[in-house]
């Protein structure tokens, strides 16, 4: 992806999380009754957060009858990896290093884990 994509604020992005995770287009029925359970927002907040999504251009949307359908035009992937160079330049001077050792010392990351990194490491460094 070659333009830059900006950050989403928390309920933006969790609406493109639910839109992502569907792998098709979606309603704004469909949206909310996913939130149902996690938000208490009414049908208008989720129809706001959509036309921002649409405005900023993450999202598309087309009319099918009565219904409004969107679809992501911002993949999960651009977005993540984009995030995530963003978080590591800023708060780790781009030190992937620096991070794992900032979770190492605050216990955030336990030797299972660091195991599972050393093993993706040496795969990834192999070529696999």
């Amino acid at each position: 992806m070659h333009r830059s994509i900006k950050r989403l604020p928390d309920s933006e992005l969790e609406i493109m999380m639910i839109i992502w995770a569907a792998n098709e287009p979606v309603t704004s029925a469909y949206v909310s009754e996913k939130l149902k359970d996690k938000k208490e927002w009414k049908i208008t907040s989720v129809l706001t957060f959509l036309s921002r999504l649409t405005e900023k251009g993450f999202v598309a949307c087309r009319r099918e009858g009565k219904f409004n359908i969107y679809s992501a035009i911002v993949g999960e992937r651009d977005y993540l990896e984009n995030e995530n160079k963003t978080f590591l330049g800023k708060l780790y001077g781009n030190s992937l290093t620096a991070f794992v050792a900032s979770l190492y010392r605050s216990n955030s990351i336990s030797g299972e884990e660091l195991a599972e990194l050393r093993k993706f490491i040496d795969n990834a460094a192999k070529g696999d």
